[in-house]
């Protein structure tokens, strides 16, 4: 974002040789351009699956996973604030994004590395065997890429307008709708290749060096808002005996170091500043579309027919609606509501809010329906067990006050529920006292003479994981797919669980002799099988003895739709018109100062997740969006009440009084001020049709 200073260097433009253009345009925006597509694809490609990787490979629980996932969030949402003042005040806006960069490419590459299993699973079994070391590495990735996504953050789109000289205004803003496009599409067509893709976008960059115009740093205007306040706070206190006159307003006591138009213009930014105390609760249920609500449709049917959504690319359906709803709410939406009532920004940000607590009213509905067909897991104090007879006659079996009656090579149909220990009769002098872990899931094989196989595996909801129990009595290989996916059984053992799709798995068996026999499984979303190959077993005969630990999801996926669409026409009416607003409210040169208040609400969102799911500890998930909700209206109600009061200025006059009142400053304002096309002159006028560039870099960006 330009300070003054920056202002000033844009200006100086003017008197530039021309730059090389394309249909009027730099052809150094073009760069940039593809460079925001491929960051943006890269990150939001790594950021859909994160919530997913911590619980299926980093085997943390959904609590745990969703903490660090928004601890991560709200990182790349503070480290702006250091990559603007590094812009500004030292290296530049191009050297910061380059470094910067580097830094983030580095880290999605060491996210990549720590996804490798084979690099600690010594006994090729297909899990880690040191899963301290791919905490740590993941861990290190995650810091590196907040640390280059946050810094380069504020720099991106303030440097594209750079490329710009002042009788391209209409070309600035077209470039800015671009822009803001070219991240919903590299949001929405995030893949899995996405470490490929962050070197493309730094590739490329680097390429349109030559052509770029480079503004040299010249001060942040932050540090100086920062240091003005800091003054004004410190001279209060020094002077709070009541010996001292009174000032109208308390940035008051900074005018014995600096002049009153600072002063005026640090004002105008408090005030707004203000209004953005209770934003943060938005951003809160907002960013829970990338841990909760992921987490939400794993237990969810994504079987569309022809086409199967996996549950991280559910989160697509909110840049789809965005590159819809935006365009619909500026040419339909808000005149048709202009024609019945005066619609101000901040009636719009309060309307925005309430629509995304709607958004976790339809989510708690859903997960209301999702609990009634999930399995009855055991409490913390309880353990469940599954019976697998192994013998080839029928087996009779006493489990405490239970009896079941399995006939060979068969599975328990359900699973019993035992507090801690229990006794297993199996027939004369056939006793054995077990013991459960508690709030966890198990399966006991039974094999010949009775010998009890306890497999333990944990109490979260699996995907669509099939596992094999051999009988076989020899060595078996088991691959799925290929070869890097391979497991050796030894007798009455239990592989671990196939990280599968859903449809169609096919795997092969084979034994040291070299005989092979193909079997197929049918996965559904959220069934889990235990596979069992009996000692009866022939290479040849199909695999036919099989074990449901847990039944397919059966609540359709689709039924998300309406809480993303609720979400997403929130986001479209909070967040466009908040950034629109603010900026219509604050000196043109404080535009930065206020883009990094408006991320530290995001940030802050993102801290309240962690503090309240934590506070909270309810054991029901609807419960916890309930609480949510209930929490988002409460704010709402809030900043409907502050927004009542509020009076709209526009910071352009004010700025005019005083360059009027010192006649030295009024080349300094001619300096400060940008083009202001679309401010706010009064708390009944609408908003025009055309916003000035400088607004259009900022409220075209939803997804900062």
């Amino acid at each position: 974002m330009p300070t003054p200073n920056n202002t000033t260097a844009i200006h100086k433009q003017t008197h530039k040789q021309p730059l090389a253009t394309i249909c009027g345009y730099p052809l150094s925006i073009f760069f940039i351009i593809v460079n925001e597509f491929c960051e943006r694809f890269s990150y939001y490609g790594m950021r859909t699956v994160l919530v997913l990787y911590f619980k299926y490979f980093l085997l943390w629980d959904e609590d745990f996973a969703t903490t660090i996932y928004h601890t991560f969030v709200a990182l790349c949402y503070l480290t702006p604030i250091l990559g603007a003042i590094v812009a500004d005040s030292w290296l530049g806006k191009f050297k910061t994004i380059v470094y910067l960069s580097i830094v983030y490419a580095i880290g999605q590459v060491v996210m990549a590395v720590s996804a490798i299993s084979d690099i600690t699973d010594t006994d090729k079994n297909g899990t880690p065997d040191n899963m301290t070391f791919h905490i740590a590495l993941s861990m290190l990735g995650l810091i590196l890429i907040a640390l280059g996504t946050g810094g380069i953050k504020p720099c991106v789109s303030a440097f594209g307008g750079d490329q710009f000289q002042d009788h391209q205004e209409k070309q600035r803003s077209t470039f800015f709708s671009i822009f803001y496009l070219s991240i919903n599409a590299g949001s929405l067509i995030s893949t899995l290749t996405t470490p490929i893709h962050i070197l493309i976008f730094l590739f490329v960059f680097i390429i349109g060096s030559p052509m770029y115009t480079k503004n040299p740093p010249e001060g942040n205007i932050m540090v100086k808002f920062g240091k003005c306040v800091g003054f004004a706070v410190k001279n209060r206190f020094r002077h709070r005996s009541s010996q001292y006159p009174k000032r109208e307003h308390w940035m008051d006591w900074a005018e014995e170091k600096y002049d009153k138009l600072l002063i005026a213009q640090v004002k105008m930014v408090l005030k707004v500043l203000f209004l953005y105390i209770p934003l943060p609760m938005f951003w809160a249920l907002f960013d829970q579309q990338g841990s909760r609500w992921t987490f939400q449709a794993t237990t969810m049917n994504g079987n569309f027919g022809a086409l199967t959504i996996q549950p991280d690319q559910m989160q697509t359906v909110n840049p789809i609606l965005i590159l819809i709803l935006v365009p619909v709410m500026d040419s339909v939406v808000y005149p048709l509501i202009s024609k019945c009532f005066n619609f101000t920004p901040l009636k719009r940000m309060t309307v925005g809010m309430f629509f995304a607590a709607l958004a976790f009213v339809a989510a708690a509905l859903v997960q209301i329906q999702i609990d009634k067909t999930l399995p009855d897991f055991p409490s913390s104090t309880q353990g469940q067990v599954k019976f697998i007879n192994m013998v080839n006659s029928k087996l009779e079996i006493q489990a405490d006050n239970h009896k079941i009656n399995l006939g060979a090579f068969e599975a328990s149909e359900d699973y019993l529920t035992f507090n801690n220990k229990f006794f297993l009769f199996l027939g004369p002098k056939q006793n054995h006292s077990v013991t459960l872990d508690n709030g966890t899931r198990n399966t006991i094989a039974i094999t010949e003479g009775s010998q009890i196989k306890n497999l333990i595996f944990s109490v979260l909801s699996e995907p669509s994981f099939p596992r094999f129990l051999n009988g076989f009595g020899s060595f078996l290989n088991i691959t799925v797919r290929d070869e890097s996916n391979m497991v050796i059984l030894v007798e009455v053992h239990c592989s671990d669980w196939w990280f599968s799709l859903c449809g169609s798995a096919k795997f092969i068996i084979k034994d040291n002799n070299g005989n092979v026999c193909d079997y197929t499984q049918e996965l559904g979303f959220g069934s889990s099988y235990t596979l069992i190959i009996p000692p009866t077993f022939r290479f040849g005969d199909a695999v036919t003895c099989k074990s449901t630990l847990r039944r397919p999801n059966s609540f359709h996926m689709a039924w998300q739709i309406p809480q993303y669409f609720l979400m997403t026409s929130g986001e479209v009416v909070f967040s466009v018109t908040g950034l629109e607003f603010s900026y219509s409210q604050a000196p043109s040169n404080m535009k930065a100062v206020l883009q990094a208040g408006w991320l530290l609400t995001v940030a802050v969102g993102n801290i309240i997740v962690l503090i309240v799911a934590e506070a909270a500890k309810l054991p029901d998930q609807w419960a916890e969006y309930i609480l949510f909700a209930s929490l988002l209206v409460l704010v709402c109600i809030i900043f409907a009440i502050m927004g009542y009061f509020y009076t709209y200025i526009d910071p352009a006059k004010i700025e005019a009084q005083f360059a009027e009142m010192d006649p030295e400053k009024k080349e300094k304002m001619k300096n400060l001020e940008m083009p202001r096309k679309g401010s706010v002159e009064g708390h009944k006028e609408e908003r025009r049709s055309s916003d000035s560039s400088c607004d259009d870099e900022e409220t075209r960006q939803t997804k900062i």
